[in-house]
């Protein structure tokens, strides 16, 4: 695989021996020395159009521990600021021979566009409401970690649909992993046609016990130009995931950041059932994987790299 900009293009193959990857790499965490020679003499660009804390520190550390040289380039503070395009930043730092260049920008389709301006690595860290394909890639991960799989399962998708590239990401990847995936939230926050998607769509929370696995998301106010819904005091009224409507057995998800009292009351964040920091820890070792991935190009079979656990 040389670039990853979208989970359309993994198969079923490619997003398990991606995650058995990952759960490989997890030892290397409580190593004294947390790190393996895996990209020695490689360099990752990290360029961030947009705020991230999650996304940004994981890939961070993902190339470090890999023993890889970290770039980073945030759009505040560069030449950006005086006009300078996308294509005219990835050609200037192009000029540096970067391996890999991770990328996140607020336009939709800035990953695929970069990929043909360079000729390192590209791996898509959030184009705009598009995708977030190695959100997905974690989320597989943390849930094969949880619950064994993902055949059979019935994921509910719930809230801000319109404005998440994790959810158009995450739609696609849990129906390859095998499961049944529902969207739910207003009206006004679920975009026309995403059914073709082969998802189911609910406006109301009636049926959430039918759930496995409840996908909160989060209400994203700085993509807002409009008003999605009433107020979010009534938003949470009719959505938010609280202790009377989460069951015992179901698992909790969240992309991070949440607003607590938003899509999620404070007692189901802290809640067994939550798993939202076994999804910021399985961002490390995932974002590892694909970095091998993009960059050893091991296409059809897993290899050990050197001082890798197998």
């Amino acid at each position: 695989m040389k670039h990853l900009v979208s989970v359309e293009q993994l198969e079923r193959a490619d997003i398990e021996r991606i995650c058995d990857r990952a759960a490989s790499f997890a030892e290397v965490a409580d190593r004294e020395i947390k790190k393996v020679p895996a990209l020695r003499g490689r360099t990752v660009l990290n360029l961030f159009y947009e705020a991230s804390t999650r996304t940004r520190s994981s890939f961070e550390l993902a190339a470090k521990r890999l023993s890889a040289d970290v770039v980073n380039f945030s759009a505040s503070g560069s030449s950006v600021e005086k006009g300078e395009s996308l294509k005219d930043t990835i050609l200037t730092l192009g000029a540096h021979k970067p391996d890999a260049i991770v990328i996140r920008t607020p336009w939709a389709g800035a990953a695929e566009l970069v990929s043909g301006w360079t000729p390192a690595a590209v791996v898509n860290a959030g184009d705009g409401k598009h995708e977030h394909p190695t959100q997905a890639l974690l989320d597989v991960h943390t849930l094969r970690q949880r619950l064994g799989g993902l055949d059979g399962l019935n994921i509910w998708i719930v809230g801000d649909v319109l404005h998440s590239r994790v959810a158009r990401s995450n739609i696609m990847a849990f129906q390859k992993m095998g499961a049944r995936v529902t969207l739910a939230g207003p009206p006004t926050l679920i975009p026309r046609g995403i059914e073709a998607l082969g998802c189911e769509i609910r406006y109301t929370l009636d049926d959430l016990g039918q759930a496995d696995v409840v996908y909160a998301l989060r209400m994203q106010h700085e993509r807002m130009t409009e008003s999605w819904v009433p107020s979010l005091r009534e938003y949470a009224a009719w959505y938010q995931i609280n202790g009377r409507r989460l069951g015992a057995k179901q698992v909790l998800m969240h992309p991070g950041p949440v607003n607590r009292g938003v899509e999620l009351s404070a007692e189901v964040v802290d809640s067994p059932q939550a798993v939202i920091t076994a999804q910021v820890a399985a961002g490390v070792v995932v974002r590892m994987a694909v970095l091998y991935e993009v960059l050893a190009h091991v296409p059809t079979e897993a290899r050990t790299p050197e001082g890798v656990p197998a």
